[in-house]
């Protein structure tokens, strides 16, 4: 059920997003709902997790320790040098640099079930670098454009306990001492976050419905050379360093696919809606390229099966 809802999220999404840019003043009053909305997003991502799957990181510690430098050094990076390579301007160079140095999101887990990665190694890294992100994005930011503009660190630091390591704790809290319980409504879970997102990206884009015409094709531009990158720097940097195919295909996609809808609340929350384009753009944009990617490693899966058949 959960990779059939997923396919249609990018569907979604970019249906929301065209409602948003055609009707803007009929989501702009929701604004307030961003971070109430990734709060739900968080807490149901911490109900699929469960106590295991953090040890489950001392299984492949070198896999995950790699997974997490790539993912906090490629991406953050590629967005700074994409950015001042095509001469972006302050407001949206920092939601760049924002979307680059958050954590994977959780549509990676399912991409990588598509594209018959390690799943077990995908949600690890997925889990990890949410929690390790409450740190990192904000001093990750801090580091490359804080001479930019001020950054508030402590108190993005803050929203980031709130935002993400409470709910993702309560979810596994939750997990753990009401796993048959919390079974009963397993199913829902995907709905209910892709729902939430799609709200968000909604949102973000009524906000921003005035700028597109004015940033639209070079922001895209340097959505999809970010996300490029990170999927392809991912991936053979792992195979660089001895990985089997298997867990190339999986940091890859871990690295590539980042949590952008709390990239986007940060964004609104700490700078300007503008900034939160790129975040808005990468949201729809990743699951396509990932849903993509995806079907083509799939497909020579299926070749290679055969081809070991004959």
């Amino acid at each position: 059920m959960l990779v059939n809802i997923n396919r249609f999220f990018p569907l979604l999404a970019l249906c929301g997003a065209v409602l948003a840019y055609v009707m803007p003043n009929s989501f702009i009053e929701f604004k307030s709902a961003i971070v109430p909305l990734l709060v739900v997003i968080m807490l149901s991502m911490g109900l699929t997790l469960n106590l295991f799957d953090f040890a489950n990181a001392f299984k492949q510690k070198r896999a995950v320790l790699t997974g997490l430098v790539l993912q906090f050094s490629i991406m953050p990076l590629s967005a700074l040098l994409i950015s001042q390579l095509l001469g972006l301007d302050r407001e949206l160079t920092i939601g760049m640099v924002l979307v680059g140095s958050v954590a994977g999101g959780t549509a990676s887990n399912v991409v990588c079930y598509l594209a018959k990665g390690d799943v077990a190694l995908s949600i690890t890294m997925t889990a990890l670098s949410t929690l390790a992100g409450v740190v990192l994005t904000p001093l990750i930011i801090k580091l490359l454009i804080g001479e930019m503009i001020d950054i508030p660190f402590t108190d993005m630091l803050l929203s980031l306990v709130k935002i993400v390591l409470i709910p993702v704790s309560a979810g596994v809290i939750i997990n753990h001492f009401f796993k048959s319980q919390v079974a009963k409504v397993a199913p829902a879970l995907p709905l209910i976050s892709i729902l939430a997102i799609v709200m968000a990206i909604t949102i973000i884009v009524a906000l921003n419905a005035n700028q597109f015409d004015k940033v639209g094709f070079i922001i895209l531009l340097a959505v999809f050379l970010h996300n490029g990158f990170g999927l392809a720097l991912g991936y053979f940097c792992c195979r660089l360093l001895g990985f089997n195919h298997t867990v190339c295909k999986t940091i890859s996609i871990e690295v590539g696919l980042q949590n952008s809808g709390l990239a986007t609340a940060l964004c609104i929350k700490f700078f300007s809606p503008i900034s939160a384009i790129p975040s808005a753009i990468f949201s729809i944009w990743h699951n396509l390229s990932g849903a993509m990617l995806a079907g083509y490693w799939a497909s020579l899966e299926q070749k290679k099966r055969k081809n070991n058949r004959v």
